[in-house]
């Protein structure tokens, strides 16, 4: 373990024997609007430092807010999607605190009067429906960015001084809240994982984010807390901020589990803190100590008039959400015929739409899966991207496949190809062309590579005759490779047989 900490874990199962975990999820969306919460300069954070500011999300004096109604209507959404209730009236809250990188020192959000509460989602994981309820979905703005210079790796430890980036203060984010998660025993951590990916496919299947976990676009603090077998008592928890990838969140939340299992079964008490994960190493650090509710001293923002939202709007809303991933994730498994396990796997990937796509560009769903989930996701993982940025489009992958149930590629000429669209050699059937790797059929060039095989291995060619059919399989190795891999397997062994009959 890094010489970074020095905390003490409990094995895992022995932690789950001795300890429920309980958790609490608070997701942050970022929205793709156009312009920010609550002024009209563009949400683009990615954009030259400091280009997409004003007086308001720089809260410079007598400047006044308005609110962005498309990210209001994108709450709305949301909150139908996660089973929310819709509140008819709802208003902004200051929420105070000591923010470097928000220079009005206040986060205008929502605190006791959310515009949606009480929602839940259902998720399937290994089989089985486990229940999340969602406490609320509010609206509120980013903080801008802090960059760190002079450190090894951009964290504030050991930099030479910081600069701050306000093009993302005050674009509008969604913060999902769940109610404390209970039952879920060592099967916590998976489940919080899933629920990120169910709320990552919502976004994206809403048009409402990015939701690109490695953009920041969508982030999780993560909450646990332990308490011992056969009590009810919540136990303290800790918070793990901004945890953004679906492997960091389970990461993050097994390792506190046995961080705090270790520090209960010793007789300690866990502070109530909130926590750093570093992926290198894969631990959490202590931060500040966590704040409650009361710290930030929440009053009404003076500066916006409350929201009130009728209820034919809401019922148009609810008429534009899409086919949801759950419902469409149960109709394309009875489609495919895929169990849970392999629909697990699809969606972990992120490889639901790709597959989708790819089945209607005419390839069969199990070689739709097998490309995506094997060749193109190592090469996804190589890059250090998503499968959607790998550089394959759906229709090129089904134009590979059809290749090969034609019978003009092989799998590992099909690879060859993959990697030549990669390299931007144009489409697969251009690849095909240009490298030469179509399957060779023609009797006269197999026949003559099947006689110099045979004349190589006459040992070989007299068990033939002798009827073992099954040492043909050397004979079909030896001309595959004297063929470069082009050559038609069963044809070759259909000439060989031929032959030596």
């Amino acid at each position: 373990m890094s010489a970074w900490t020095t905390d003490d874990l409990l094995d895992y199962d022995e932690a789950i024997e001795r300890f429920d975990p309980v958790l609490g999820l608070e997701v942050h969306v970022e929205l793709s609007t156009a312009s920010k919460m609550f002024c009209g300069c563009s949400a683009d954070s990615e954009a030259e430092p400091n280009t997409h500011v004003c007086p308001v999300c720089l809260g410079l004096p007598g400047s006044l807010p308005a609110i962005n109604a498309h990210a209001v209507e994108s709450a709305i959404r949301i909150g139908l999607a996660l089973n929310c209730e819709i509140a008819p009236w709802c208003r902004m809250a200051r929420k105070n605190y000591f923010y470097p990188d928000m220079t009005k020192d206040y986060q205008i959000s929502q605190y006791d009067e959310p515009i949606c509460h009480d929602g839940h989602v259902d998720l399937e994981v290994d089989g089985k429906t486990y229940r999340v309820e969602v406490e609320r979905a509010h609206m509120e703005e980013d903080a801008g960015k802090s960059l760190h210079v002079g450190g090894t790796d951009g964290r504030i430890q050991g930099a030479a001084y910081s600069l701050l980036d306000y093009n993302r203060a005050g674009v509008p984010l969604i913060e999902i809240v769940t109610k404390p998660v209970r039952g879920l025993g060592a099967k916590a951590p998976h489940v919080a994982r899933a629920y990120m990916a169910h709320l990552r496919d919502i976004m994206v299947a809403l048009g409402v984010s990015h939701a690109r976990l490695e953009k920041g676009n969508l982030r999780c603090d993560a909450n646990v807390s332990l308490m011992p077998k056969g009590t009810d008592v919540l136990g303290t928890r800790t918070e793990t901020k901004n945890v953004n990838s679906l492997r960091s969140v389970e990461g993050a939340l097994t390792y506190e589990i046995q961080r705090q299992a270790a520090v209960l079964a010793g007789g300690g008490k866990v502070r109530q803190e909130t926590r750093m994960w570093q992926e290198t190493g894969e631990y959490t650090i202590a931060g500040r100590e966590k704040s409650d509710a009361e710290d930030y001293r929440y009053f009404p923002e003076p500066d916006l008039v409350p929201i009130e939202v009728s209820r034919e709007r809401v019922e148009e809303l609810r008429a534009t959400l899409p086919e949801l991933p759950a419902a469409k994730r149960a109709r394309l498994g009875a489609e495919w015929s895929f169990d849970h396990r392999e629909m697990d796997a699809v969606v972990n990937a992120g490889a639901l739409e790709l597959l989708e796509q790819t089945v209607i560009a005419g390839a069969a769903p199990e070689a739709a899966r097998k490309w995506w989930l094997t060749e193109l996701s190592r090469r996804a993982n190589e890059a250090g991207c998503e499968l959607a940025e790998v550089g394959m489009t759906p229709a090129q992958v089904a134009e590979v496949q059809k290749m090969v149930d034609a019978g003009t590629l092989t799998d590992k000429l099909a690879r060859q190809v993959i990697d030549g669209v990669l390299a931007g050699e144009g489409e697969p059937q251009q690849v095909v062309s240009a490298r030469g790797l179509a399957v060779v059929s023609d009797d006269g060039a197999l026949g003559a590579a099947v006689d110099k095989a045979i004349a190589a291995n006459p040992g070989i060619a007299e068990k033939i005759r002798g009827g073992k059919v099954q040492a043909a399989g050397a004979l079909i190795g030896q001309v595959m490779k004297a063929m470069r891999g082009q050559a038609d397997a069963k044809k070759v062994r259909e000439i060989i047989l031929s032959k030596l009959s």
